[in-house]
């Protein structure tokens, strides 16, 4: 089994206001208040600069996109995440802007690597959107990130 996904992640209200003059974002709500816009092929074209790979280790943020992302943090903190497992072993990163600046990470726990203690990249950058781990759960799994194993699905 594969899990896949690249995306934003942001307070659902402000977040969709954020996003609504980009005709390629879909977002969907996501628990706790939290909404997830894929990286859908159609976004990345709508918002790559032409400028490559972005300089923060990311696979999939486009060129100049943490521009943007940096903007819509003037109305709260905005993660960027990516994880991508096939049979339990895989990679995880995850940043988040907050006044415009980058106030976590970028996080990386590569293949084989072990959580840190303080949870995973995308648990901890979840954490500082206000999520809330339950007991037995992590933070990506209180907000139901593991309902869907592609990003895609979630805006199906």
């Amino acid at each position: 089994m594969s899990y896949d996904l690249r995306a934003v992640i942001a307070e659902g209200k402000a977040f969709r206001d954020a996003t609504r003059d980009l005709a390629a974002a879909r977002v969907a709500s996501i628990g706790q208040g939290l909404a997830l816009m894929p990286m859908t092929d159609a976004l990345i074209d709508s918002v790559a600069d032409g400028s490559g790979a972005g300089t923060l280790g990311f696979w999939g943020l486009p060129g100049g996109f943490e521009k943007t992302l940096a903007a819509w943090s003037a109305g709260g903190p905005v993660a960027y995440v990516e994880a991508e497992y096939f049979g339990g072993v895989g990679e995880q990163r995850a940043a988040v802007w907050n006044g415009g600046d980058i106030v976590l990470g970028p996080l990386h726990v590569e293949e084989r690597q072990p959580f840190p203690p303080a949870g995973s990249p995308i648990s901890q950058a979840l954490r500082r959107l206000g999520a809330v781990a339950g007991t037995g759960e992590d933070e990506f799994s209180a907000v139901g990130l593991d309902q869907h194993r592609h990003g895609e699905a979630w805006i199906a």
